[in-house]
């Protein structure tokens, strides 16, 4: 029996939430189109799956020792669901893509993977920041683990993780301040970041990354009133970065709802601060150094349900002819967008095609992932889509053209839109902003 690649999801909810039976993560038809065996996971989350304490023992990344354990799950029993374990392609979105991007960085999940997957990775400023920079063991103790002794009279306890043991886990995993840290434990992970440079453990795997295109706008708050950029970010904790030279980089649009327009700029600044600019450094010092053999970059300019805490500005407009929205008009491509594309879900969910092109962006971008993970080239073979009947790909493929990796002399990007476009790294990750943000496209390199 020839065994089939496997595709590990690792899905996201800031290490707080979520789960691997989300209706719109399904595999069923990733499996069956892309031709791939598709495992769900469940890890532990919150307080319960990382918390660390001072006691040399509560050492915390509970939540991702789950993961490095589902891969020695996969490892040792995947042939016999059809799975070949040495093609193991791990993905994930949000903090999941933390999760792929902390194996990526761990000595326990070396070899244990062959490819890597991370959707809009949050890394860099304010909120985004402890996703990708990893505290030590004293920091986190002092910013989650103390606040929660504290509320819970465990502070200064004899034996401070026994005293927590006999608090309800509901009640535990449910205060106002939880442990959603990953930390430097020593074991599944022992530096403060992933390395690009050719230092530490990191995983030597062709690697797909990218992000959508206003990633940063489900994080921020939509103003009440047209107020300006700065009240908008302050509060979220961007107040260092907010300079007047750098908010010249972020003009406030001119059109007809003024507190759009100021949204629209902060979403913008947002983007680039907690996503853009230092996934597309990943890529540069990842390619520069050759630490992967290979990695492919893309940003998604059309999306479909995003995480929209302040609807309905992640929604396309609906107008006559289009009562679930209009894509063709401009709207927030907000965090978790592309979810239902990647796993060819809307039909499953019965959500409606817009406008014709849902369905087949779907069929495209699930068979992008399915050829990564088949063949390490998210370029699908036009063989194998005309073996199986699957034209919508190939139409959209040769309009959209090849998408190549990235090259540290002549970074390229792919956009996924209907259909899609390559464009220079250096006209979408705009030098200017991400140099006035701290992130500069050398930023792994110091």
């Amino acid at each position: 029996m020839s065994l089939k690649p496997v595709m590990m999801q690792i899905h996201g909810g800031a290490f707080t939430g979520g789960t691997g039976n989300d209706p719109s993560l399904d595999g069923g038809a990733l499996a069956s189109r892309g031709d791939v065996v598709v495992v769900d996971i469940n890890y532990r989350l919150t307080t319960l799956g990382f918390l660390a304490l001072q006691d040399g023992i509560t050492n915390g990344n509970f939540g991702l020792g789950d993961q490095v354990t589902a891969l020695n799950w996969i490892q040792k029993y995947i042939k016999h669901f059809g799975g070949d374990p040495n093609r193991v392609t791990i993905f994930g979105q949000s903090a999941g893509a933390g999760s792929v991007r902390a194996l990526m960085a761990s000595p326990q999940a070396t070899g244990k993977f062959a490819a890597a997957i991370p959707q809009s990775n949050l890394a860099g400023l304010a909120y985004a920041a402890t996703y990708s920079e990893y505290y030590d063991i004293a920091t986190e103790y002092q910013v989650a683990a103390r606040p929660i002794l504290n509320a819970t009279g465990c502070l200064g306890a004899a034996s401070e993780v026994n005293c927590l043991r006999g608090i309800d886990p509901f009640v535990l995993a449910n205060l106002s301040i939880v442990a959603r840290f990953l930390v430097q434990d020593g074991v599944y992970i022992a530096t403060n970041r992933l390395q690009l440079t050719g230092k530490g453990s990191t995983a030597n795997v062709p690697v797909m990354l990218g992000f959508m295109r206003d990633d940063g706008a489900s994080f921020i708050t939509y103003p009440k009133t047209a107020t300006n950029v700065t009240s908008v970010l302050g509060p979220s904790g961007f107040n260092t970065q907010l300079t007047p030279s750098t908010l010249a980089l972020y003009p406030v649009p001119n059109g007809q709802n003024a507190t759009t327009n100021v949204y629209n700029a902060s979403a913008a600044l947002a983007t680039d601060g907690e996503f853009r600019c230092l996934d597309l450094a990943t890529a540069y010092s990842g390619a520069l150094h050759k630490t992967f053999p290979a990695i492919y970059v893309y940003e998604f300019n059309r999306s479909y349900n995003g995480y929209d805490p302040n609807p309905p500005v992640c929604q396309a407009p609906v107008e006559a002819g289009f009562p679930g929205g209009n894509p063709a008009r401009e709207y927030f491509k907000c965090h978790s967008g592309e979810l239902n594309y990647v796993f060819g879900t809307l039909s499953y969910l019965g959500l409606p095609d817009r406008d014709g092109y849902d369905i087949p962006m779907s069929q495209f971008v699930l068979d992008t992932w399915a050829s990564f993970a088949r063949t390490f080239n998210p370029n699908p073979d036009l063989q194998f889509l005309a073996a199986r009947g699957f034209t919508n790909t190939t139409s959209i493929a040769q309009a959209s053209g090849y998408w190549s990796m990235v090259d540290p002399e002549e970074p390229r990007l792919r956009v996924m839109q209907y259909p899609g476009y390559e464009t220079d790294f250096y006209v979408f990750s705009n030098d200017q902003r991400c140099n006035a943000l701290g992130l500069p496209l050398d930023y792994y390199e110091n």
